[in-house]
């Protein structure tokens, strides 16, 4: 795993509960501008200052490299000898400069010794820098002094003093750069072990730049197989982890606890042990709570409404124009057919898109000439219906089929008085009512009442306009005329309701003819909104998945991989899987049973969580999906 180069000043200590930067010697040059410094030759000045025993010389060569180290065109090897003179303090330290540095832990160290510690810390600062490029990691870790050195530092520096937390973070930092290949000695044997020291950091430090390179390197060097061997389901690691997972807001911190999480789960044994462990459901939670915390979704709105139009609510209405009482007198003495013709040019006018049934045509005719037919006859349906193509050629007369079936004149429509009829003018005698219009609904209530009174037949009908009433009592028409007028205020409106109406694309007209036939309208604007994933979660998302999988696999073992049986009456075909029925029951080993039993709770008691996760990956989303259904069967099972 490559490690970021720092670019902190080495040689910054602490002393007297005080940082004390260390002065450098020489002028502070441009790049390239001792570009021959860095010749790849035996006599290089580097190395030679670096071999010189002269202060102000080792200051110098150890300045430039710290400048150079985190080049990546900076090659160890091309430089002879390099890498060996600056492992010489760094490993003076690691063996027997640490004590004397314990010695003046509250006081100042001698000069001599000072500036050696000084050049331990530059030196394997610049080691670090160096090994974040390839060819040098590659260097380092075939050097046989870079184990040595590593193993000497995690081994006998306290990392917990501050005059050693520097160089232990940077031995830590360099072994994570060549742990690809490191295999951790038998506890059994007598070689320097950094295994403890690491979980001596890992779990108890109180220093988060040692916390987060300790779990790190731990992942990274039990992602060895080699290396499995040393895991223990009571690591100091493992508490940190689960103890540093919750804090979000430290991501590098999260990260490093995640992978080592997932290195220690990755073997069996492990992952059984954790499954008994007290904060097992907790730390499922947790997990499943990062992954929402880091998935990024958008809204989507999908139109689906249907086609629709709005119409004002408040309309102005032209009303059909009937026969006055002067054109009734002209046209009842005339002679038929001219009659029929005259009075059709006044009710009708000719539109393309106009439509009546001839029903319509033969009732109006018929109301309105049948009174002086003992004097004028009148014609029959049949021939007033002809009459139409002879004043309206363009009108033409046909049968749409049904059922039912309907007999219209296509191609004519009534026609429309010019000016909008007053609000409270009087239509009694079929609008034939000469009074002026009124100014109140009151006072047109009144007037109605005078038409009702001055009737001489007990039961008239209602004359008002083309009301269909019967003739009825005095008493009941006195009601009903108020159903014909109307208010002289308009009805309030609730505030959600606007200035249209919703009718359906198909022509419907307004207002409706019969309103209690009326087609429910479709809504005038439907939406669906929904959440989706913008991209895939990042990578410590993706490892919190990996790690609830294998809890998930572990938890569910027992119920997904049960062994068809095989004999004489099964043949072995898979899915069939059948209880013995007084065989033993099979002991629980080591506890597994209850383990899986406990995991399989867990994922109960976050399964609604779950059903929260988006992931664009459709595999990952099938995960998430396998393992929301199964925590609801294990609902039932557990």
């Amino acid at each position: 795993m490559a490690i970021p180069p720092r670019t902190t000043t080495p040689g910054v200590y602490r002393q007297y509960g005080q940082q004390h930067p260390v002065q450098r010697v020489g002028p502070n040059v441009t790049d390239d501008y001792e570009r021959w410094y860095t010749e790849a030759t035996p006599s290089n000045r580097m190395v030679l200052s670096i071999r010189s025993g002269i202060n102000s010389e080792i200051a110098w060569a150890l300045d430039r490299l710290y400048r150079l180290c985190a080049n990546d065109q900076f090659i160890l090897k091309t430089i002879p000898g390099l890498t060996d003179a600056l492992f010489e303090w760094p490993e003076w330290y690691a063996t027997e400069g640490y004590l004397m540095a314990e010695q003046y832990r509250l006081f100042a160290m001698p000069d001599a010794e000072h500036r050696k510690r000084r050049h331990a810390l530059e030196s394997i600062f610049i080691l670090r820098n160096s090994a974040t490029n390839e060819p040098n990691a590659y260097e380092l870790a075939n050097h046989s002094r870079t184990l040595p050195l590593l193993f000497n530092a995690l081994t006998n520096l306290d990392p917990d003093t501050d005059m050693n937390a520097e160089f232990v973070l940077n031995a830590v930092e360099l072994l994570q750069a060549i742990s690809l290949g490191v295999i951790l000695p038998d506890p059994a044997s007598n070689k320097k072990d950094p295994l403890p020291t690491l979980l001596q950091i890992a779990g108890h430090s109180s220093n988060r730049s040692l916390i987060i390179s300790a779990l790190t390197l731990l992942a990274q060097l039990l992602s060895n197989i080699q290396n499995t061997r040393r895991l223990d389901s009571n690591s100091p690691a493992l508490a940190a982890s689960v103890r540093y997972l919750p804090l979000f807001v430290d991501r590098a911190l999260v990260e490093a606890s995640l992978n080592y999480l997932y290195a220690h789960l990755s073997h069996p044994p492990m992952v059984k042990a954790f499954l008994h462990h007290p904060l097992m459901p907790s730390t499922l939670r947790v997990l499943v709570s990062f992954i929402l915390s880091e998935q990024v979704e958008e809204t989507v709105n999908v139109d689906i409404s249907a086609v629709s139009r709005a119409i004002p609510a408040t309309t102005v209405v032209i009303p059909v124009h009937d026969l006055t009482k002067e054109e009734l007198e002209t046209l009842v003495s005339m002679p038929e057919p001219q009659r029929c013709y005259e009075w059709m040019k006044i009710m009708f006018i000719a539109t393309p898109d106009g439509e009546l049934t001839q029903v319509d045509f033969w009732t109006l005719y018929k109301d309105a000439f049948t009174p002086f037919a003992d004097r004028h006859p009148v014609l029959v349906a049949s021939d007033v219906i002809k009459n139409v193509n002879v004043v309206f050629p363009q009108a033409q007369a046909m049968v749409l089929p049904g059922p039912p079936q309907r007999f219209v004149v296509r191609g004519v429509d009534r026609r429309k008085n010019t000016e909008a009829a007053p609000r409270f003018k009087c239509l009694w005698e079929r609008s034939q009512c000469s009074a002026s219009p009124f100014e109140a609904p009151g006072e047109l209530y009144d007037h109605l009442l005078q038409h009702l009174e001055s009737s001489e037949n007990p039961e008239p009908p209602c004359l008002w306009a083309t009301c269909p009433l019967p003739s009825t009592s005095k008493q009941r028409l006195r009601p009903h005329l108020l159903t014909h007028l109307s208010s002289s205020q308009p009805p309030a409106k609730h505030p959600s309701q606007d200035d249209t109406i919703t009718v359906t694309a198909d022509g419907e007209s307004y207002p409706f003819t019969d309103p209690t036939k009326r087609q429910p309208p479709p809504l005038r604007q439907t939406n669906i909104s929904y959440t989706r994933p913008v991209a895939d979660p990042p990578s410590a998302a993706l490892t919190a998945l990996l790690i609830i999988r294998i809890l998930f696999r572990s938890s569910f073992v027992a119920t997904s991989e049960t062994a068809p049986r095989v004999d004489g009456e099964h043949f072995g075909f898979p899915g069939v899987v059948e209880d013995d029925e007084g065989d033993d029951v099979v002991e629980d080993i080591g506890g597994e049973l209850e383990g899986e039993r406990r995991g399989r709770r867990a994922f109960v008691g976050v399964r609604r969580m779950m059903e929260d996760v988006r992931m664009k990956d459709e595999a990952l989303m099938n995960w998430m999906v396998e393992m929301v259904y199964a925590a609801y069967d294990g609902l039932f099972r557990s």
